[in-house]
């Protein structure tokens, strides 16, 4: 929709974008509701169960659990901004989404992954700190710090958002609207402004990328130094400690790799970012839940233990 600015330019203001969505068929439309709207209700309920285990349970009550409770709580976040909008339109044969809404998604899409990249580096440093200086762990890794890192994660998000938007908001877009894809995304709302973007979309796409590949290349390095270390020292501890590595190393693939191949890859397909933005958006939040749960016999523990406090609670009632 077009309307006409207040200030007497010559051209008409944009109010809202029209996506293109996933695909026009009808069978593929009804293949995509299915699977998103299941992979979707089992992500929250999956991170929902992780962050009311850790709560619930004392023996949760530590700097790795608090972690991976905030964890899942953004999870939460990366599939609640952009499925349901994604699956309500799948049926729509206009799909809209009005200009501060997609400033509002796009704002809140760039804070959770500022804020997810923080909180794997804190989980990264935790299990150094717990593998390479046990004794240390507790002294180190202080109610103190657990918050800091918590801090530092949201400002990290807030203010990488921030920089993102400051310099988009403003620019004006006068048609098209069209947006071939069925989320808002900050490079392809660049290329629909009326002027000169070449130079801000470098600037905003080596931003997100330079992040996302020094932030990978952080933790991977980071846990290559952890599994040298649990080789040398070799004990009944080890097959334990590799298995949450495992976990967290699949973790920061998952989340890492679509965003490094969107922001890095010079001529991906639009179809290939499509299918992507999918997996960012349902399967990750869908598969770290299970990823941690179905690999850690604490979380496994503390979730049965649960489930017993509420079986024998209907039966009392």
């Amino acid at each position: 929709m077009l309307t006409k600015p207040m200030d007497g330019m010559n051209h008409s203001a944009v109010s809202e974008f029209l996506f293109l969505g996933l695909t026009d068929s009808w069978e593929i439309q009804l293949l995509l509701f299915v699977f998103s709207s299941t992979f979707y209700v089992a992500s929250v309920m999956g991170n929902s169960l992780i962050m009311l285990t850790v709560i619930s349970d004392p023996h949760l009550h530590s700097p790795m659990y608090f972690l991976l409770a905030n964890l899942s709580f953004i999870d939460l976040g990366i599939s609640s901004v952009t499925s349901p909008k994604m699956i309500y339109d799948l049926f729509r044969k206009r799909k809209v989404i009005s200009f501060n809404g997609c400033i509002t998604q796009i704002f809140f899409a760039h804070v959770i992954g500022g804020v997810e990249m923080v909180l794997l580096i804190a989980m990264a440093f935790d299990r150094y700190i717990a593998i390479c200086k046990p004794l240390h762990y507790l002294t180190i890794m202080s109610p103190s710090m657990c918050i800091f890192f918590l801090v530092a994660a949201w400002m990290t998000g807030l203010i990488h958002s921030t920089v993102q938007l400051a310099f988009v908001v403003n620019l004006p877009f006068c048609g098209p609207n069209v947006l071939d894809s069925f989320y808002c995304d900050l490079p392809r709302l660049i290329k629909l402004a009326c002027t000169d973007t070449h130079r801000l979309e470098f600037m905003v796409t080596a931003n997100s990328g330079f992040v996302s590949v020094v932030s990978f290349f952080i933790l991977i390095i980071s846990y290559i130094i952890i599994i040298f270390t649990v080789q040398k020292h070799s004990s009944d501890g080890s097959s334990k400690a590799l298995s949450t590595l495992s976990a967290h190393i699949t973790v920061v693939v998952l989340f890492f790799g679509p965003l490094i191949f969107f922001y890095t890859w010079p001529s991906s397909s639009t179809h290939l970012d499509k299918f992507l933005a999918i997996f960012d958006a349902v399967l990750t939040p869908f598969l770290n839940p299970i990823i941690y749960a179905y690999r850690n016999q604490e979380m496994k523990a503390a979730m049965r233990r649960i489930y017993g406090q509420l079986v024998n609670y209907r039966k009392i009632s």
